[in-house]
C-alpha cells in the first residue's frame, strides 16, 4: 500500500503512523513545511551531483534532485527523528498563452518519499505514483459539487461509509463510460454535464428498463465505442 498525501501531513505522527503499518508514502513537501529537512536537502545536494535525472515525460522536460537519508527531527526537545529522502522535481513546457503566443511555462514539486531515490526509480514514484493524486481528488471534486452530492458525511457506520463510497465510484464509472460513448455523445453534447447524469440516472431506474427486455438485449452481440 502506498498513501498519496497533500503538504497538510509531512509531520513526525503521520511518519510513525506509516512505518508501524508499512505503509509507503508520498507526501508533498511545500516550500514552508519542515525548514530543517529543507536547509539539510540545500547543503546536501551539492554534495550528491549523481543524485539527479533528466527526462521527457509527455510534452515536458523534467529535472530530478534528490537527497536521501535526511534526519528529521520531531517532538518535545526533538527526542523523535526520521530519515526521510526528499527529492525536487523542476519541469518546463510550452504551451499557448490567451492572445495564442507559444510561452514557456515552469513549475516545482517536491516530496518526501518512504524509499530512497534513484534514477531507476524517480519517474515511478513521482509522476506515476505521487502526481496521481491530483486525478484522484479532481475526481472527488466532481463527486462533491458536480451533480453526485457527495460530501464527508453520510454514514455513522464505517462498513455503511465504505460502501457508499464504492457504490459512488461505481456510479461515477458508469456516467463516465456512457458520457464518451459514441451513442450518447450527442446527447451529453446538447444537455451538459449535469442534465447527462439526471438521464443516465432515470434510465437506470426507469420502469421501462424491464427484466425480459434487458435480458433480450444482454443475449445479443454487444460492442461498446468510445469517442
Amino acid at each position: 500500500m502506498m498513501l498519496l498525501l497533500d503538504g497538510l501531513y509531512p509531520n513526525g505522527p503521520v511518519l510513525e503512523r506509516c512505518r508501524d503499518y508499512h505503509w509507503q508514502f508520498m507526501i508533498v513537501l511545500k516550500d514552508d513545511s519542515l525548514p530543517t529537512v529543507w536547509t539539510e536537502y540545500g547543503a546536501l545536494l551539492k554534495f550528491k551531483p549523481d543524485n539527479e535525472h533528466r527526462q521527457s515525460w509527455g510534452e515536458r522536460a523534467q529535472h530530478f534532485r534528490w537527497v536521501n537519508d535526511i534526519r528529521y527531527e520531531y517532538g518535545p526537545n526533538h527526542r523523535h527523528h526520521r530519515d526521510v529522502h526528499v527529492v525536487l522535481c523542476r519541469e518546463n513546457w510550452q504551451a499557448l498563452d490567451e492572445d495564442g503566443e507559444i510561452v514557456t511555462k515552469t513549475a516545482k514539486h517536491a516530496w518526501i518519499s518512504s524509499q530512497k531515490l534513484r534514477r531507476e526509480n524517480v519517474h515511478q514514484r513521482c509522476n506515476l505514483a505521487a502526481r496521481h493524486r491530483w486525478g484522484i481528488e479532481s475526481c472527488n471534486l466532481v463527486e462533491k459539487h458536480h451533480g453526485y452530492r457527495y460530501e464527508h458525511l453520510f454514514a455513522k457506520n464505517w462498513n455503511a461509509m465504505r460502501g457508499y463510497h464504492y457504490l459512488m465510484r461505481l456510479a461515477h464509472l458508469l456516467n463516465t463510460l456512457a458520457r464518451f460513448s459514441s451513442a450518447l455523445v450527442a446527447q451529453h453534447l446538447a444537455i451538459g454535464v449535469r442534465a447527462f447524469i439526471q438521464f443516465v440516472r432515470s434510465t437506470y431506474s426507469g420502469p421501462w428498463l424491464d427484466p425480459p427486455t434487458v435480458k433480450q438485449r444482454m443475449e445479443r452481440p454487444f460492442q461498446l465505442r468510445f469517442t
